[in-house]
């Protein structure tokens, strides 16, 4: 009589810099509230990498450990109270890799289910696995934080970033006029997305206000790459009504500029459902709403051609670190 198998492969971050190693592992159970998944392909995140190579304390992910956090694959069996999915059905969300959540660099996981949702028809398990924590964040920084509608001039800092391209995409599928910042050589890429776009390096900020918004500032500015783009996004936002939103706003930063402009700010830590507890029903909402716009063909997130399988995915960290990455790095679990 057959046995079902009761490991499974997956990669071990030993300790700080270290490469991945495969191991042998047993594989999890679904426990009450949760979803086992059988993966089939897993987001590579900056963050992931941060962990890895020890820089990524807010992350609460200890070493050894296995990494990852995007993920698409097939449910194979559903613990107790679980009644939104059942064996067969194809999934998707941000779910593992930090908070000691085992991670989805391995062939299974066990995932709370209110962090998951049915996986859109209309994109492969490799875009679906590049998604969810980019997604995530956007729509909680336009969405949840800045309530953006139709008719608003919006300003997205970083457009054809793994965060900038979503949110780009999230505001047009709202009916807002999009800007959004870039290098040249990504211009091309931002206009096909739907937003004009501006050279942050030949322009200055009272210089793309003035030509865009008359001086009076955007509706929203989203903030992805924090620093000095924070700082500078303080004197783009709109006069009193306006709102600014970051995703990396972790320095010290003066306040003076958007007080000066009665303009209001707010934060994005995606992580925070994980890490706490709080809130994961309502990622799993987000990802059902990244479906309905995925399936209307507004959204398309922008995958690396290149694949990659676990015995090679240190190839694709290397390529991340080394900021060589054309979209987000999928690792293909299920080969």
């Amino acid at each position: 009589m057959e046995t079902q198998n009761t490991t499974m492969q997956a990669l071990i971050a030993p300790e700080a810099n270290a490469p991945f190693t495969i191991t042998v592992v047993d594989r999890p159970i679904a426990s009450k509230g949760q979803v086992l998944v059988r993966i089939i392909a897993s987001g590579v995140s900056v963050l992931d990498n941060k962990i890895r190579t020890g820089k990524g304390g807010h992350a609460r992910q200890p070493l050894p450990a296995i990494l990852g956090m995007d993920f698409a694959g097939i449910v194979e069996a559903v613990g107790a109270d679980v009644n939104t999915f059942k064996p067969g059905d194809e999934v998707y969300g941000l779910a593992g890799g930090i908070g000691e959540l085992q991670g989805t660099y391995a062939q299974y996981a066990a995932f709370d289910a209110d962090l998951l949702a049915i996986k859109p028809s209309h994109l492969s398990f490799r875009q679906a696995a590049s998604m969810p924590l980019n997604f995530i964040t956007a729509w909680e920084g336009l969405v949840d934080r800045a309530n953006v509608h139709e008719g608003q001039k919006v300003l997205v800092h970083g457009g054809a970033g793994g965060v900038g391209h979503l949110a780009v995409q999230v505001a047009k599928a709202f009916g807002t006029d999009v800007y959004a910042t870039g290098s040249v050589a990504q211009q091309q890429y931002i206009e096909s997305i739907g937003a004009t776009f501006i050279d942050y390096r030949a322009s200055t900020v009272d210089e793309y206000v003035n030509n865009y918004t008359n001086g009076e500032g955007f509706d929203i500015v989203y903030d992805t790459l924090g620093g000095a783009t924070l700082d500078a996004s303080f004197n783009a936002v709109r006069y009193y009504t306006g709102h600014v939103v970051s995703c990396l706003g972790w320095g010290e930063h003066k306040l003076a500029p958007l007080s000066f402009r009665g303009a209001t700010y707010s934060g994005v830590f995606t992580l925070m459902p994980m890490l706490t507890g709080r809130g994961r029903k309502h990622h799993g909402e987000i990802m059902q709403q990244a479906a309905k716009l995925a399936e209307a063909g507004k959204i398309v997130p922008l995958v690396d051609e290149r694949t990659f399988t676990l015995a090679n995915a240190n190839q694709a960290h290397e390529i991340l670190e080394n900021g060589k990455a054309s979209g987000k790095l999928v690792i293909d679990v299920a080969e």
